[in-house]
């Protein structure tokens, strides 16, 4: 055999192992890695441990789709997409929100891609990967029902029209919603309509439309470059016009079942799809704020948090092994950035701290947060922007209050507590109603204190000694997540209300509350209360 046929069958081969594998696309890991995704997102509204909980599962979900998807540049560009979705947990909600859109339009690119190659192969076997192409498109009642029928009759190129004509118009919808400003809402709806070209841009009616002109605009918007982002918006407007126009009328329906996919399908392999890169970090309603859009001052800064944000997974669940790792990596990750974050004095700082915690004990989610918010001053200084005081603050105070120092002083004052209850009982007894309600509610106000102090000697002590059972205790405090917090208010209000009572009780006992007459006229109304006898 010659090597130009040994070579064509290799080609032949490779074209047929890859239509198999779109074939055999896992929809399951497909569903739940969208909706782990989109429950990062809502999630990270109110706790970034239970949106890193919800990338953790996203991960998983995209081990087990990976290896049915055709394309790897997909997958390449998915594993940056959740990687980078992990480093902004540390920033801002929209920051990880920016990037699960991204994520998503490469997800949506894939399912386009290999259901049109499913389609035109078994056209009535495909009722799962047509309903999934219907929800991640948006397509309901009529619209989803035409699509079936085009799909189940042969017809792909109006089926992918159908699908082609849904993601341009949330396209236009995104980037009519984008100003030409630095705001969130900017930052999120130009995310969102690069997601959705990411879909189509290999369909042939995008014209001289291209994904770079997103990323170049998403750039501008970081840069917060207003005069370029609004020239640039006024292009893609046009462009996106131009291809909702060319999709307005739908294609011939074709005379037989065995119709080519359309340009842009997992066929047309001779263009690979370009895969977005992710967008610049934003936070709050200055885009840079977080980090510039370019430059050496962010590089290598997205690993350093990941890092870290593996660090804090760890403490808020008091895996101490887990979260020293995560630290050690951090630090070898802030070893490699480069200038001009390395030159500035927040980075020494922070690396002073990363130093110096590694091999600590009894770690706590505080301690953590402090370093990343070291890391943030640090972008900020080298973006020539003015640092948190605040942050720096954290970072100081938990270089030295923090492990066993701090365990030993909450336990302590835990300790402490039970003087004052002790001296209040022995001063004014138990039997008065009132004085019970009072002594009740200080023991609830300061039962958050006994718990941080008995809980974290305890936790401490299993981190010291490598029990997982007895580490975590730690997680019995109420400083260990946002989880307590609720716990916590409970506590709060069930003490004012005792306490409320107590005290309103006395006040009507010394006549200062209710009918004062009334009390003067029957001075034996109340029983006599002990504390009162030598007044």
């Amino acid at each position: 055999m010659t090597r130009t046929a040994r070579l064509a069958r290799f080609v032949t081969l490779s074209v047929a192992l890859g239509i198999s594998a779109a074939g055999a696309q896992n929809l399951a890991a497909y569903t739940a890695l969208a909706s782990s995704l989109e429950g990062a997102v809502q999630a990270r509204a109110t706790s970034a441990q239970a949106a890193l909980t919800r990338l953790d599962a996203a991960g998983q979900a995209l081990e087990q789709l990976a290896p049915t998807l055709r394309n790897q540049q997909i997958v390449s560009g998915l594993k940056d997409a959740l990687g980078a979705s992990r480093a902004a947990l540390a920033r801002t909600p929209a920051e990880l929100e920016a990037q699960v859109l991204l994520a998503r339009g490469l997800m949506r690119k894939a399912l386009y891609d290999q259901s049109l190659v499913v389609l035109a192969g078994t056209p009535a076997n495909a009722d799962a990967q047509l309903r999934v192409l219907a929800r991640e498109f948006g397509l309901t009642g009529a619209a989803a029902q035409a699509l079936t029928q085009d799909a189940r009759g042969g017809h792909l190129e109006r089926a992918a029209w159908r699908l082609q004509r849904a993601a341009a118009q949330k396209v236009s919808a995104a980037l009519q919603t984008t100003q030409a400003q630095q705001s969130t809402g900017s930052y999120v709806n130009l995310a969102r309509a690069t997601s959705w070209f990411t879909v189509v841009q290999d369909a042939s009616g995008v014209g001289t439309l291209r994904l770079s002109q997103f990323g170049d605009a998403l750039r501008q918007l970081t840069a917060g470059d207003t005069a370029a982002l609004s020239a640039s918006l006024v292009t893609l407007r046009a462009g996106t016009q131009a291809f909702t126009q060319a999709l307005a009328t739908p294609p011939a329906v074709a005379g037989t079942p065995a119709t080519p996919p359309p340009s842009g399908s997992a066929t047309a392999a001779q263009k690979p799809p370009v895969t977005p890169s992710p967008p610049a970090a934003t936070s709050g309603r200055a885009a840079p704020s977080a980090a510039p859009a370019t430059g050496s001052a962010v590089a290598g800064a997205p690993a350093v948090y990941a890092a870290l944000g593996r660090a804090l997974s760890a403490t808020s669940h008091a895996d101490g092994a887990a979260a020293r790792a995560a630290l050690q990596d951090a630090a070898a990750q802030l070893a490699r950035v480069g200038t001009p974050l390395r030159d500035t004095a927040e980075f020494q700082h922070l690396q002073r701290a990363l130093n110096g915690v590694q091999d600590r004990r009894a770690l706590r989610p505080s301690d953590v947060q402090a370093l990343i918010g070291g890391l943030a001053n640090a972008e900020r200084a080298a973006a020539g922007e003015r640092v948190s005081a605040l942050d720096g603050a954290s970072m100081g105070t938990a270089g030295w209050f923090s492990g066993w120092l701090r365990v030993l002083i909450f336990t302590l004052l835990a300790a402490a507590v039970a003087v004052p209850l002790y001296l209040l009982n022995l001063a004014f007894g138990g039997r008065n109603t009132f004085w019970r309600a009072i002594m009740a509610g200080l023991s609830l106000l300061l039962l958050p204190l006994v718990l941080e102090g008995l809980f974290g000697l305890l936790g401490a002590l299993g981190d010291l000694f490598g029990g997982g059972l007895l580490a975590s205790f730690t997680n019995l405090t109420l400083t260990q997540g946002a989880y307590a917090l609720p716990i916590w208010t409970l506590l709060a209000a069930g003490a004012l209300g005792l306490l409320a009572f107590g005290f309103r009780g006395l006040c009507q006992q010394f006549g200062l509350l209710g009918d004062q007459s009334g009390s003067q006229s029957n001075p034996m109304q109340h029983t006599v209360i002990d504390w009162d006898e030598d007044l």
